[in-house]
């Protein structure tokens, strides 16, 4: 798999990467798949690695806090673990942001997803650390947020309808535990790229957001020429 993001192509004059990065519930995964379609380019969910990692150590009995045990599941890590439904629960972002944290695990992913950001025909990748570590070069960053409240009530709308009765408040303070941690890891914490365009889409649609977005990209585009 790693060997094809690397093929010589005749677009390659062409290509552009981009970077979306921001907190959970903010809408960055919606909006890199929207791009990525309405451009033709690969997408790439990289906190999906993060939460196949978090689930396999999970599930294997592993403690989470262990570096070393996490790390040596990263390291295994293959592209079909991706394809696991679950890894789009609550639970599992949970394991992913406990995991995340150790710099084993980090260094272990970082290689798959710089190369899928290096394809010759460019790319769309949204995560925590795309424009900061990853892709610092990214032709496009964007930095999608939110509050805090905003973004519980779309994760609470979006369980309740599934059918389940979820707590406003107690997702609202684990997006706040959430939003700590991340923002406060040694290791790539998140935070915008000093280059990024900030996107808040606390009183955005998704299509209003898509629009924002377009026109950025677009703008790039033209004077890139």
């Amino acid at each position: 798999m790693r060997d094809s993001f690397r093929e010589e192509s005749s677009v390659m004059a062409q290509r552009f990467t981009v970077a979306i990065d921001g907190p959970a519930a903010a809408g960055k995964g919606t909006l890199a798949k929207l791009i990525a379609a309405h451009y033709g380019l690969p997408h790439l969910d990289t906190g999906l690695l993060y939460r196949a990692v978090g689930r396999k150590a999970a599930d294997l009995g592993l403690d989470l806090d262990d570096p070393d045990a996490a790390g040596a599941v990263a390291r295994s890590l293959t592209p079909s673990a991706l394809d696991d439904g679950s890894l789009r629960g609550r639970e599992a972002g949970e394991l992913a942001s406990r995991v995340a944290v150790h710099p084993s695990v980090r260094s272990a992913l970082e290689t798959f997803q710089r190369d899928f950001a290096g394809q010759p025909a460019g790319a769309v990748l949204d995560g925590r650390d795309i424009g900061t570590v990853i892709a610092p070069d990214a032709e496009v960053k964007i930095f999608v947020t939110a509050s805090p409240e905003v973004r519980a009530r779309r994760r609470t709308d979006e369980l309740a309808a599934k059918g389940r009765a979820p707590d406003y408040e107690r997702i609202l303070a684990e997006v706040r535990e959430r939003d700590l941690r991340d923002a406060g890891r040694a290791t790539a914490p998140l935070k915008p790229a000093a280059d990024a365009h900030l996107l808040d889409t606390s009183e955005m649609a998704i299509d209003a957001a898509f629009l924002a977005a377009r026109e950025l990209i677009d703008g790039f585009l033209a004077r890139r020429g």
